[in-house]
């Protein structure tokens, strides 16, 4: 299993990661800014690879093991969809998240929202997010890592949780997220070098046979297309998700119009320039770079374990709960020769703990600022502030480390988050766009979706058992009901309740200067004559992620020896980009 030089390469890249994160907590200034934001001061570079080192987490090449090994490469699409709404962020929402000027994107409510309002929804997803959402994602990445570390070195999954929580609370909870960027870099570093020398020596055994020999394995070919191959999961993985999940679903990493922790890396960029440069970053290096060495250490599985028996009987003190195919991924790490075992465990812990990290202190943020500052001690100082920061930090990672411990599959939650948030993409789009949206808009959305999701997800999809018996099966249009639903609902109370009032309005659009002609009417100032049609950003948005796909797929059928094809795809798909790049905002 592992052995004695494994365990150096681990527990040297755990020193180092702490060393990183306690020296920044030292240069920390000690204020809830440099706590949450890290005085916003931060680089493109430091913040884009903090974005994508934070979506490589534990549970990413195991979440896409269990897909290619069940369903096929392509239902991949269920995530590689997402990149039109990266690139409509980087283009036309980042610079105006960065000029905002709040502390979190749930403060946002109440630069858009006036009133009761605008304070209940504050509330209410400050708690959502705080002490549901982000906890929940906490459980999934921790579960992933109980099946690594399981199969790995047989730990319990409360050893795992004990490891992780305990290097993410010394340095994270510590130095806030100066700290939680700086280590991200050097993980981020270790986990790519990590996951690219495990799939070049998997592909180089004698049982795999290189490239030409995995692609002629039987079990192989009929995982390899990049397309669907059936009706229905054309439906479901790919008709689905290009035309409707990506900007009606709210998902981690990738919230239509920008939220999360991608939103709080744009509010720590020095200006809209490095927020801007930092979400491009992110999306070319989350979608064109990272997933092949994934997909191909889950097509080479097939052949090594080719049924879940076998990764049973190879790996007889994995818990019979914790056994998925999810757990083929760290089952082929176990095939790596000693040290590049310790080296690829060690980016795997890293992407773990880095995920933590990320989760924690965002979560943090919200129950910090947005929930006890703002409703309970207003004139909290700044070291209260930063005090609550990581007691609240603690709390969080606690609660979900404990979840971790029940839950047993990570794709069947990931499944479940999206319809949680299935229809309520769309609001989040049109509060920047259409001043009509209000707070009650918002509100309505969330605890629509909620019901909806249970209403449609399915009884066979349901994590615990179904209360009322009202679930339905919708097959491969399942995610197609909560959205006409959600969407129904908030249009219908939008109509019925009262705009937003005009002078909040005209703060906002003198603030962001968000897109449209209809927010005119609220402007005071005249719009910057050399501020960017939404037109032109349109254009950006089209061409950026069709260069990103175009590499994605072009690495693709390059791999699968269809190099025409694939090479023109790269040429194209670079050609576009360096431009972009080199002038990301005009």
């Amino acid at each position: 299993m592992i052995e004695a030089l494994d365990w150096v390469v681990i527990a040297a890249s755990l020193v180092i990661s702490l060393g990183i994160g306690w020296w920044a907590m030292k240069k920390s200034q000690g204020t809830s800014e440099s706590f949450f934001l890290a005085g916003r001061s931060m680089p493109w570079w430091l913040l884009g690879v903090s974005m994508v080192a934070t979506t490589f987490a534990a549970d990413t090449p195991t979440l896409i093991t269990d897909w290619v090994r069940q369903e096929g490469v392509s239902k991949n699409w269920l995530w590689w969809s997402f990149v039109f709404s990266g690139l409509l962020t980087t283009y036309v929402f980042a610079r105006r998240w960065r000029r905002s000027g709040v502390m979190t994107d749930v403060e946002f409510y109440e630069l858009r929202y006036s009133g009761a309002g605008g304070k209940i929804l504050r509330g209410f997803r400050a708690l959502y997010l705080g002490l549901f959402f982000n906890v929940f994602i906490i459980a999934i990445v921790s579960l992933a890592a109980i099946k690594i570390l399981g199969v790995l070195i047989g730990v319990s999954p409360f050893q795992t949780i004990l490891i992780g929580a305990g290097a993410t609370m010394l340095y994270s909870v510590a130095g806030g997220l100066r700290s939680v960027l700086l280590v991200d870099f050097f993980q981020f570093a270790l986990a790519m070098i990590g996951s690219v020398a495990a799939t070049v020596f998997i592909l180089n055994m004698d049982a795999i046979g290189g490239l030409e020999g995995l692609f002629a394995n039987e079990l192989v070919q009929s995982k390899m297309s990049l397309f669907p191959t059936t009706a229905d999961t054309w439906v479901a993985i790919f008709i689905i998700p290009i035309a409707l999940q990506w900007w009606t679903a709210y998902y981690p990493g990738a919230e239509p119009g920008g939220g999360g922790y991608i939103a709080q890396r744009i509010l720590a960029a020095k200006d809209e320039g490095h927020a801007t440069k930092a979400s491009l970053f992110f999306n070319v290096a989350h979608y064109a770079l990272r997933p092949w060495p994934w997909i191909l250490m889950a097509l080479a599985s097939l052949v090594v374990f080719p049924s879940l028996e076998s990764i049973g009987t190879a790996f007889p003190h994995l818990a019979e709960d914790k056994l998925g195919h999810d757990a083929a991924y760290p089952a082929m790490v176990a095939q790596l020769p000693v040290g590049l075992k310790g080296l690829v465990l060690a980016s795997l812990i890293a992407a773990y703990i880095s995920t933590l990290s990320t989760q924690v202190n965002l979560a943090s943020s919200y129950l910090t600022k947005d929930f006890w500052v703002r409703f309970h001690r207003p004139n909290a100082s700044e070291r209260q502030q930063v005090m609550v920061g990581r007691i609240t930090s603690a709390l969080v990672l606690t609660l979900g480390s404990l979840v971790a411990l029940v839950l047993t599959n990570a794709a069947q939650m990931f499944e479940l988050i999206l319809m949680v948030g299935a229809g309520t993409g769309l609001v989040y789009l049109l509060r920047w766009t259409w001043w009509r949206v209000n707070a009650w808009s918002e509100i309505s959305a969330t605890v629509a979706a909620i019901i909806s999701s249970y209403l449609f997800v399915g009884k066979d999809k349901l994590p615990f058992a179904d209360p009322f018996g009202w679930a339905v099966a919708m097959g491969p249009w399942a995610y197609v009901g909560p959205v006409i639903l959600t969407t129904a609902v908030w249009l219908i109370v939008t109509f019925m309740t009262k705009p937003e009032s005009k002078e909040t309005l005209s703060n906002f659009a003198e603030k962001t200067s968000p897109p449209g002609k209809g927010w005119e009417r609220f402007r005071i100032t005249e719009r910057d004559p050399n501020e960017v049609s939404v037109g032109s950003d349109l254009i950006k948005v089209f061409f950026g992620s069709a260069a990103i796909i175009a590499i994605l797929l072009g690495t693709g059928w390059t791999l699968y020896g269809d190099y025409l094809q694939g090479v023109a795809l790269l040429i194209a798909g670079v050609a576009v980009l360096v431009p972009l790049f080199r002038k990301p905002v005009s």
